[in-house]
């Protein structure tokens, strides 16, 4: 069933008020439930947090699942607060806040269960990778919130099911983000110049692998995009199903483009692209 539809399955059979999602290769430290669980026992409107997500093995650093809360950019990008693209921040205190974020990684989150079970849990077609995000959207679609709190903090191996070089990885990430797109976004442009200019873009990292000599990796950005040619008619009525909210006035959202900002701007730290 994959991360997403193993948790919906798994999750069915717990009756609490909060479920904890905590992937096997994290490593948790003294005190880190208690301020997860306050969050969101203080705030109604509040569906879901995450703590501080560090390395495990470079404990002074953050890790790329999650690092200080999630953002998303204008083509659908995820980045995070310590994490742009591939380059992690090292933690000096500059994210030691709680904050309002666009999602909250599926590496160690806590979600309010009535509001999980509301909006469906995961999408089980996912698998695994965006997942969360795709959830999180569905959320701020409803008007919900998602947070961070740099109270709680783990440590994450990352990479322990899928290896971040792993082909299998590149095509449910870039499959995954294009169903995510399709069923959640709403705003200007319209979805249809939206999903094209993503497409369009993808093809960077194409001849990106290409150059690299990862040709599995490029090969799997193709055969994402003729799967997510596949699957419309089924995301035309996932789309119908989800209330949807413009996503540029949503809290963690950057209305600029995330690569553009990285590899030509030379900007590698959150700070410097988001004031």
């Amino acid at each position: 069933m994959g991360f997403a539809g193993g948790y919906n399955e798994g999750l069915k059979q717990l009756k609490h008020e909060f479920f904890i999602i905590v992937n096997s290769d994290i490593q948790v430290t003294n005190g880190w439930l208690n301020p997860l669980l306050n969050v969101l026992s203080k705030n109604k409107n509040v569906v879901a947090v995450q703590p501080k997500i560090l390395s495990f093995d470079r404990k002074e650093e953050f890790e790329y699942a999650g690092a200080a809360g999630g953002f998303i950019d204008k083509f659908g990008y995820p980045f995070c607060r310590g994490r742009i693209v591939n380059h992690v921040e090292k933690d000096v205190g500059q994210f030691n806040n709680c904050h309002e974020v666009f999602w909250a990684s599926g590496a160690c989150m806590a979600v309010k269960a009535k509001d999980f079970f509301e909006v469906g849990g995961f999408d089980h077609d996912f698998f695994a990778h965006m997942e969360e995000i795709d959830l999180c959207w569905r959320w701020k679609n409803k008007g919900k919130s998602i947070m961070y709190t740099s109270e709680s903090v783990v440590y994450h191996v990352g990479g322990g099911t899928l290896s971040y070089e792993s082909p299998q990885k590149t095509f449910l990430n870039f499959r995954n983000s294009l169903w995510m797109i399709h069923k959640n976004y709403e705003g200007t442009p319209p979805l249809l110049f939206k999903v094209i200019s993503r497409m369009t873009l993808d093809q960077i990292a194409f001849f990106r692998f290409l150059a690299m000599g990862k040709i599995h990796n490029a090969v799997s950005i193709i055969k994402a995009h003729f799967h997510y040619y596949k699957s419309i008619h089924i995301l035309k009525e996932k789309r119908k199903a989800i209330p949807k909210k413009g996503v540029q006035k949503m809290n963690g959202y950057l209305n600029r483009f995330i690569i553009w900002e990285y590899f030509i701007k030379q900007n590698r730290t959150f700070k410097s692209i988001v004031k």
